[in-house]
């Protein structure tokens, strides 16, 4: 047998168990989800049935009531009945104007210290880091007092400006490791050809920057779609981002139908993030991939 012969039949016995244990361990993780969605569109008796949890998968109640097993009123109760609707576009008003105010510093600060010489421009990464790793909750209760004397606690543009706050110093960090990547020399080349300093950044290094501007923009939207901490506490109950909305819903169980209302929801929320990721899952993977090597 040689040698070639000998490694693929050892390596084939590795193949399978990798590809085995990965394909369980994707069942695993995507059970949860799947699991949820599959009982939102039954009734809180069958889906949270004490008696016989295999009501949850037949739909037993669901089909007593409205004559099949299936059903949509938990996200009509959610979306129509208790407004989930107004705290879906608030999440997005919110995470969209975190993303881009967050990536225009970004870009500009990430620029500015992965070219500058200056001692001071790694202490001032140092102090956003050590910002960064702050609780968010600690961060937030020393807005409060001033939000309440100026009187603009509860409103989006509030909970807007905390999490960029919050989030600039990640994309700092995360967009100067992208430009420390970036050859010192296309910035000189393009001085060379006549170009400003500005338009060297917009027409020659942003160009190249875009894989990592994407995965820095996608970072930013997840810390800002997922918060729960600063907008459950900054805004009011009309202001409410879907995190938060699912969250009451929650809260009011001994009411019946309200927990199925959170099922819904939460399917509702989670669902736009699966397309997202499998929308931008080369930028992702090409972004990380840039960042992590030397170029």
């Amino acid at each position: 047998m040689s040698h070639e012969s000998a490694t693929q039949h050892r390596s084939t016995p590795l193949l399978i168990a990798t590809s085995a244990f990965i394909f369980i361990w994707l069942i695993v993780a995507a059970f949860p989800f799947f699991w949820t969605m599959w009982g939102s569109f039954k009734i809180q008796a069958d889906f949270f049935s004490k008696s016989d949890w295999s009501n949850a998968v037949t739909g037993v109640n669901t089909t007593a009531r409205y004559g099949h097993a299936f059903t949509g009123v938990a996200y009509e109760g959610a979306w129509v009945q208790q407004d989930f609707w107004r705290a879906a576009v608030n999440s997005l008003i919110v995470t969209v104007s975190v993303v881009v105010i967050s990536l225009t510093f970004g870009t500009l600060g990430g620029y500015a210290l992965a070219r500058s010489t200056a001692r001071y421009a790694f202490a001032l990464l140092i102090v956003a880091l050590i910002f960064r790793a702050m609780p968010h909750i600690t961060l937030v209760s020393g807005y409060l007092l001033p939000f309440f004397k100026l009187n603009i606690w509860g409103y989006l543009p509030t909970a807007i400006i905390v999490l960029v706050a919050i989030n600039q110093p990640f994309t700092l960090w995360m967009l100067r490791s992208f430009f420390m990547n970036v050859p010192r020399e296309l910035d000189e080349s393009a001085l060379v050809d006549g170009c400003t300093r500005g338009q060297a950044f917009c027409y020659v290094i942003m160009p190249v920057m875009w894989p990592g501007v994407i995965t820095t923009g996608l970072f930013s939207f997840l810390l800002a779609y997922n918060d729960f901490a600063v907008t459950a506490t900054i805004l009011n109950q009309h202001n409410q981002t879907m995190v938060p909305k699912i969250a009451s819903f929650l809260g009011t169980t001994q009411t019946e139908g309200n927990v199925m209302f959170a099922v819904a929801s939460v399917v509702s929320a989670t669902a736009p993030l699966f397309v997202l990721v499998l929308v931008f899952q080369r930028n992702i993977v090409s972004g990380l991939t840039a960042g992590a090597v030397k170029g």
